[in-house]
């Protein structure tokens, strides 16, 4: 079986976990500044703020720029769940506007028509490991005086126009498993301000600014050092491993027939975390039960939009969103293996399976 999936630990990062385990610290400390700080100079940022999952890492960046009930924020209804809920945590709500279908990220263009006087950011999500168009972003939210909240939790090392995911405003990342690089279980909160900075900081821990001194409400949203050891070695091959991704996806998109594989927009980095393609004509079921049966990993990311999930539906009142990109997009996209731990062999068996499908 090709696996859609593999994290790659080695002898660095056991070494790693092992010299924790004997220092006798094991919850949040050296590792964990030392993680955070490989990890801003990684982003070209100032600051970096660890936290126990990419989706604390969002509660926490949404809390420090104080947005809650009667908050709006701009996001896309094209990404894991933890993106919108995230939101919803602070009390705020999330509104969403269609993807570009070609990127499957938001479409800029579609943006300005959905802010309403209760708008107060615009969360783009950097999907599958390419970045949003963030230019035309960036003008919008300058116009509007809007936030940017970046999820870059699929997007380690993307670059747009020469800049890193995760600098363009405050940037949250994942660390989960299966992402470019792991600290088993972790996120990262990434910015330029060090006021917030510090408010992560405060929340992460409690609401605290110095031991037992509880200023506001906080959470236990820290890293240990156990997992800042695994993403510290992590974090010295991130550059290896986004270099076997895009060099495993040209092969992929040099090959495979018959299917609309990725695009990666001029000026523009693409680490792939998903190798997506679309199957067009309602084949895409059938493609995935024919790469599984010839052994070869696929996932569908994501089979139904966030504004179609029940709770969001039946709960949130979301049933009348219209978002025909992304529903579109949900119906045929199918992510293929494109991991470091590919062989040759490995993608020449991929491509010889989705070509016998398509029939070219």
């Amino acid at each position: 079986m090709i696996p859609i999936a593999k994290p790659q630990i080695g002898d660095e990062e056991k070494q790693a976990v092992l010299e924790v385990l004997d220092s006798g610290m094991i919850a949040q400390g050296p590792r964990v500044k030392a993680f955070e700080e490989g990890f801003a100079a990684m982003c070209g940022v100032k600051h970096a703020v660890a936290t126990s999952s990419g989706t604390t890492a969002l509660h926490v960046a949404l809390l420090a720029h104080g947005i809650g009930p009667g908050d709006e924020v701009i996001t896309s209804a094209f990404t894991f769940i933890a993106s919108a809920n995230s939101v919803l945590f602070t009390g705020a709500r999330p509104v969403f506007v269609d993807i570009d279908p070609a990127t499957f990220n938001l479409d800029p263009a579609k943006i300005e028509a959905a802010i309403t006087p209760q708008t107060k950011a615009i969360m783009p999500v950097h999907l599958f490991g390419l970045t949003c168009d963030m230019a035309p972003i960036l003008d919008v939210a300058a116009k509007h005086g809007l936030l940017v909240i970046e999820d870059a939790c699929q997007a380690h090392g993307a670059e747009y126009q020469g800049q890193r995911s995760g600098s363009f405003g405050t940037g949250t990342f994942s660390l989960y498993p299966t992402k470019n690089i792991t600290s088993a279980e972790g996120g990262m909160i990434t910015s330029n301000d060090p006021v917030i900075d510090e408010k992560c900081r405060v929340i992460r821990q409690h609401g605290m600014r110095r031991r037992y001194y509880h200023d506001e409400l906080g959470f236990n949203f820290r890293m240990t050092d156990v997992h800042a050891a695994i993403g510290l070695a992590q974090l010295q091959k991130l550059e290896r491993f986004n270099a076997a991704r895009i060099a495993n996806a040209a092969y992929l998109s040099s090959h495979l027939q018959g299917v609309i594989t990725p695009v990666t927009p001029a000026g523009q980095r693409h680490v792939f975390h998903q190798y997506t393609i679309r199957v067009e004509g309602g084949r895409r079921d059938a493609l995935a039960q024919h790469l599984s049966a010839n052994g070869i990993g696929n996932m569908v990311y994501y089979p139904v939009p966030i504004h179609q999930q029940t709770f969001y539906v039946n709960e949130l009142g979301y049933g009348e969103v219209r978002l025909p990109e992304t529903e579109r997009a949900a119906a045929e996209v199918l992510s293929l293996p494109v991991h470091p731990a590919l062989s040759q062999t490995d993608l020449e068996t991929i491509v010889a399976a989705v070509n016998s499908f398509t029939g070219v």
